[in-house]
C-alpha cells in the first residue's frame, strides 16, 4: 500500500494519530478519531485483491504452535489461549492439517475374540484399510460357515462312516452279553430280560424251574446253580459297566469324524484368508486359532436350535462354556483409517468420559443386560492415535472424570477402555477388559486465559502435561503492511461466504471500526467473529438497498443495526436519566460533587453512563470512608482507588501536621456493585471540592484513575464512556459548556462516533485530556491550581492554598480541641454563653447551643477527652 513519505501528509490521509492537543488541554477534532482515507486503499472492490494464505496478525501464536506440532516430545501438548472468536480453530486447522498431511497414516485397531479367555478381547494392529477388510471377510466366512458345514455332515460318505461307528459301537454290548447267554445257556441256565433288569434261571427239560421245583432239588445242587447265578451276573453286571466307556468312545471316534470333516470342508476358506493376509502375522495366528475354535465346535455351529440357556449366553460368545455362536468370529473395527490421509485431525466438541477414551455397551436380552467384545466403541482419543486431538478446555472440566482421564492417558501412553462404573469401584458385575492401545497423540487445547493461568496454579500435573502455550492476540498493529494484510484478510473473508464485493470505502469504515474494536488507534482487533459477522450484515444491508456492492454506509447501518438490537437497557437508563429519576446534573456547579464516568457490559455490547458522586466532609481523625465499601457494594480495585486518596492528601497537603477531617464518599443511586478505579479522579475531585468549599462545574464528567503522586491514569472503555455523557447531553440539549475530562494516556484510545466528533468540530461539546489532578481542577473550579513557592506554601488566590488553609483549619480546631486541662461547663439549649476560650471553642459552643440542638452532644478528642454540649 503506498503511502507518502511526508509524515505530515501521512497523517493526513491514512489518519495515523498524532499529539494534537490544545494549551489548554482540550483535544482538537482529529485526535479523537482515526479515519481512514479511501484513496489509499489501491483498489476499487475486494474482487481486485487476492486473497490471503497466511493468518494474519498472530505470529506468536503461530511460532507456538508449529513447535508443539512439530517438537515430538513426551508433554509437548498445546494450550492455545485467548478469548472466543480470536481464529484459535481456524490457525490450528491450517497447520494441523499442513502437519498432518506429512506424517504417515496410522494403522487400524480392531478387536478380536480372546479364545483363551473371552473376558480379555484381543488388539490387532492392522495397516491402514486391512481393518475393514478383515471384517469383511470373516463376516463372508461366517455366511459360509453354516452352509458348507451343514453339507459336509449331511453328505452320504459322513453319514455312512458315521453309521459305522453307531453300529460298532452298538454291536460290543450285544456280543457280550450274547456270548454270556450262550455260555449260560450250555450250564443250565436261561437269561431272562425283565422290565428291572436281566436275571439267570435255572432250566430242567427246556423250562425253566418254578421256585417250589427248586427248592425240591438237592441242597449240594442248589448250591451249585446259585454259585453259577451269582457269577454269570456279576459277569453280566462287569459288561454293563463298560457301555458308558464304549459311549464315551463313540463319541470320541464321531468327534473325531466330525473334526476331520470340518477340516477338509472349511480349510479352502482359510486357506484363502491365509493367503490374503500372508504378510500380517497376527492375522494368520488369529486364523489358526479360528480354525481350531471352528474345528473343535462346527457341531454346536450347524445346530439348526439352540436350547433358552444357550441363547441367553450368546452375549458371552461361550464364555462361560455354553455353545458357541457365530459372534465369535466377527472382528470389531475400532479405528478405520482406510480414508485417512495423513496423520488424523479430530476435533471432539463433546468431550465426556466414554467419548473420549472409549465405551463398552451393553444390549438386553431376555431381560438381561449382556455385551461382548463386538460392542467395544472407540472415542476420540483412539480416532486421533497418530494423530492430533483438538478440546476445548471448559468443555472437558464440565464432564465428569473426562479431565482426569485424558492426563490419565496422556500420563501412562496407554488407552484403557474401562466403563466408568468399574473405574470408580460403583459397581462390580462381570465385564471385558479389552487389551489397552499405545497411545501417541499430540492433544491441544483451547480455551481462556484465566482457566490456563487458574490450571497452571492448581493443577501439578498440567505444566508436565502442556508444556507449550499459544497465546493468541486481540489485536495487531496498524502498520502499512499489517493494513494491507489486513485488507487481504477482509477480501478473503468475503470470497469465502460468498459476499457482495465491498468497496474500498467500504474497507476504510470497516478498518476504522476494526480499530474501534479494538479501543486503540494503533491496533485493528484480531477478534474474527465479530469482523465476520459486520461483513455478512453489511452484505445483507447492501442487498436490502438494492446494491450489488457494499459501500460505507451499509458497513455503518450494519454497526447501527448491531448496537440497536442490544441496546434496550441503555436507552431505559438514559431515559431515567433524562426524566430526572436518576440525578444527573449537566449544568450548573456544586461543592463536593461531580460527575463520574462507568461503563457498564451486557453481555457483547458495553454502555457509558454518569454516576453522581459526592463527598462530605468535617472535623474528624484524617478518615475517609468508602460508603460503597463500608455496605459491601465496593469491590477491592475501588476500595484501593479510595484509600489511595488519603495519600495524596497526606503527602499534598499540610505536611507538617495531621490530616484532621472525617469525609465520606458515595456514589448516589448507586444499588448494585462498584469495581475498578477508573472513578478514583472524580472522587478525588469532589473530595477536594468539599474540603475547600470550592463549586465545580456539573457540565463536565469526569474518567480517570490516580495514584498518590496526583498522576491521571489511562482507564478501559473510554469511548463508550465520553459517548455515554455525550448522549445524556444532548438529550438535554448542547450548551457549548459541556464536556468530558479524560487521562491523557488514552487520547491513543480514541475512536469515538461521527456524531461526538461533529459536536467537537462545531464547539458544542469538549474533551480535556490531563495528566495531573491540579490540570483537572483549573478546568472543573477555574481556579489556578498553584505550585508551592519557594516559602513552602501555595500562593493565595489558589485552590490547593484553599485546600490547605482548610486542611490547616481543621488541624487546628483538632489541637485545640485535645488541649489537656481545658474545663467546659455544658450548657442548656438556650442559655448564654460567654464568647471566651478559643475560637474552637466557641463555634463548638455556638453551634451546640443553637435552638435545632434539643439533645446533649458529646464529642471525644484524640486526647480522650470527653466534651459534652447541652
Amino acid at each position: 500500500m503506498d503511502v507518502p513519505e511526508d509524515s505530515g501528509q501521512r497523517a493526513e490521509k491514512t489518519g495515523e494519530p498524532q499529539a494534537r492537543m490544545s494549551p489548554g488541554g482540550e483535544l482538537e477534532p482529529r485526535a479523537l478519531r482515526r479515519r481512514y482515507d479511501p484513496g489509499i486503499i489501491p483498489f476499487e472492490t475486494t474482487d481486485e485483491v487476492s486473497e490471503v494464505t497466511e493468518i494474519v496478525g498472530q505470529a506468536r501464536a503461530e511460532a507456538s504452535v508449529q513447535f508443539g506440532i512439530g517438537i515430538e516430545r513426551d508433554g509437548y501438548n498445546i494450550f492455545a489461549l485467548g478469548p472466543p472468536g480470536t481464529g484459535k480453530r481456524a490457525l490450528l486447522r491450517h497447520y494441523l492439517t499442513k502437519q498432518a498431511a506429512s506424517q504417515p497414516v496410522p494403522p487400524d485397531y480392531c478387536y478380536i475374540y480372546n479364545f483363551e479367555d473371552p473376558h480379555k478381547p484381543r488388539l490387532l494392529m492392522l495397516p491402514a484399510g486391512t481393518g475393514a477388510t478383515l471384517r469383511h471377510d470373516m463376516q463372508h466366512l461366517i455366511e459360509e460357515l453354516r452352509t458348507v458345514l451343514a453339507s459336509a455332515f449331511e453328505s452320504e460318505e459322513y453319514q455312512a462312516r458315521r453309521k459305522d461307528i453307531e453300529d460298532e459301537f452298538k454291536e460290543e454290548p450285544q456280543k457280550a452279553l450274547q456270548d454270556i447267554e450262550r455260555r449260560a445257556k450250555e450250564a443250565g441256565l436261561r437269561l431272562i430280560r425283565t422290565p428291572v433288569g436281566m436275571a439267570f434261571a435255572p432250566v430242567r427239560d427246556g423250562e425253566v424251574l418254578s421256585g417250589e421245583e427248586f427248592q425240591k432239588l438237592a441242597a449240594d445242587e442248589q448250591k451249585t446253580i446259585e454259585s453259577l447265578v451269582e457269577s454269570f451276573e456279576e459277569e453280566v453286571h462287569r459288561t454293563l459297566r463298560q457301555v458308558p466307556r464304549w459311549e464315551r468312545l463313540r463319541g470320541e471316534r464321531v468327534r473325531e469324524l466330525d473334526e476331520e470333516t470340518a477340516k477338509l470342508s472349511i480349510g479352502h476358506l482359510l486357506d484363502e484368508l491365509r493367503a490374503k493376509f500372508s504378510e500380517l502375522e497376527q492375522v494368520r495366528e488369529y486364523l489358526d486359532t479360528a480354525q481350531q475354535d471352528i474345528i473343535s465346535n462346527a457341531r454346536s455351529i450347524v445346530k439348526p436350535e439352540q436350547p433358552l440357556p444357550a441363547m441367553l449366553a450368546e452375549a458371552g460368545g461361550g464364555a462361560h462354556g455354553e455353545p458357541p455362536t457365530l459372534t465369535r468370529y466377527q472382528v470389531n473395527v475400532l479405528v478405520d483409517n482406510r480414508d485417512t490421509k495423513g496423520a488424523p485431525v479430530i476435533a471432539e466438541d463433546h468431550p465426556t468420559y466414554d467419548n473420549l477414551v472409549g465405551r463398552i455397551e451393553h444390549v438386553s436380552r431376555f431381560g438381561a443386560l449382556s455385551t461382548d467384545f463386538t460392542l467395544i466403541k472407540s472415542g476420540a482419543l483412539h480416532r486421533a492415535n497418530g494423530g492430533f486431538l483438538v478440546l476445548e478446555i471448559n468443555k472437558i472440566l464440565r464432564a465428569p472424570y473426562a479431565w482426569d482421564a485424558l492426563k490419565r492417558a496422556l500420563q501412562s501412553k496407554n488407552l484403557r477402555i474401562e466403563p466408568l462404573g468399574q473405574a470408580l469401584s460403583l459397581v462390580s458385575t462381570v465385564t471385558l477388559e479389552p487389551e489397552p492401545v499405545e497411545l501417541d497423540v499430540t492433544v491441544i487445547l483451547t480455551g481462556e486465559r484465566l482457566l490456563y493461568y487458574l490450571l497452571c496454579q492448581y493443577d501439578p500435573e498440567f505444566e508436565e502435561l502442556f508444556k507449550v502455550a499459544a497465546d493468541f492476540n486481540d489485536d495487531m498493529e496498524a502498520s502499512d503492511d499489517g493494513t494491507r494484510r489486513y485488507v487481504q484478510l477482509i477480501a478473503t473473508l468475503v470470497k469465502k461466504d460468498g459476499l457482495r464485493p465491498f468497496h474500498r470505502s467500504a474497507l476504510a469504515r470497516l478498518l476504522e471500526e476494526s480499530a474501534r474494536i479494538a479501543s486503540d488507534q494503533r491496533k485493528l482487533t484480531t477478534h474474527m467473529r465479530s469482523l465476520s459477522d459486520l461483513l455478512n450484515e453489511a452484505s445483507y444491508w447492501a442487498g436490502v438497498e438494492g446494491d450489488e456492492v457494499v459501500e460505507a454506509s451499509h458497513v455503518q447501518r450494519a454497526v447501527e443495526a448491531q448496537i440497536h438490537r442490544a441496546d434496550r437497557l441503555r436507552e431505559r437508563v438514559y431515559e431515567e436519566i433524562t426524566r430526572g429519576t436518576i440525578k444527573i446534573d449537566t449544568d450548573g456547579a456544586a461543592v463536593g460533587q461531580v460527575n463520574g464516568l462507568s461503563a457498564t457490559a451486557l453481555g457483547n455490547f458495553m454502555f457509558g453512563r454518569p454516576s453522581r458522586i459526592t463527598a462530605r466532609v468535617r472535623l474528624g481523625q484524617g478518615e475517609v470512608v468508602d460508603i460503597e465499601r463500608e455496605v459491601k457494594l465496593g469491590g477491592p480495585v475501588h476500595s484501593k482507588g479510595v484509600l489511595i486518596l488519603s495519600g495524596y492528601l497526606g503527602s499534598r497537603y499540610v505536611p507538617d501536621h495531621p490530616l484532621s477531617l472525617s469525609a465520606s464518599l458515595v456514589f448516589e443511586q448507586s444499588y448494585s456493585g462498584v469495581e475498578g478505579d477508573s472513578a478514583s479522579s472524580a472522587e478525588l475531585f469532589a473530595l477536594l471540592s468539599g474540603i475547600a468549599d470550592v463549586p465545580i462545574k456539573q457540565s463536565v464528567a469526569v474518567t480517570g484513575s490516580v495514584n498518590q503522586r496526583g498522576e491521571v491514569q489511562p482507564v478501559g472503555a473510554i469511548n463508550e464512556k465520553i459517548e455515554g455523557f455525550f448522549d445524556i447531553c444532548r438529550a438535554r440539549g448542547l450548551t457549548g459548556t459541556q464536556g468530558v475530562i479524560m487521562p491523557a494516556g488514552n487520547v491513543e484510545h480514541l475512536m469515538l462516533r461521527e456524531d461526538v466528533v461533529e459536536a467537537v468540530e462545531q464547539d458544542l461539546f469538549h474533551i480535556y485530556a490531563i495528566e495531573t489532578i491540579d490540570q483537572g481542577v483549573e478546568l472543573l473550579t477555574g481556579l489556578p491550581a498553584g505550585e508551592r513557592g519557594e516559602n513552602g506554601e501555595y500562593p493565595e488566590g489558589t485552590f490547593n492554598h484553599v485546600v490547605e488553609s482548610h486542611l490547616l483549619s481543621l488541624a487546628e480546631q483538632r489541637r485545640e480541641f485535645g488541649v489537656p486541662g481545658v474545663e467546659v461547663t455544658p450548657v442548656g439549649a438556650g442559655e448564654d454563653v460567654e464568647e471566651e476560650g478559643p475560637p474552637a471553642w466557641r463555634r463548638w459552643r455556638r453551634r451546640q447551643n443553637s435552638p435545632r440542638r434539643s439533645r446533649p452532644r458529646c464529642w471525644v478528642s484524640s486526647s480522650r477527652t470527653s466534651i459534652c454540649f447541652g
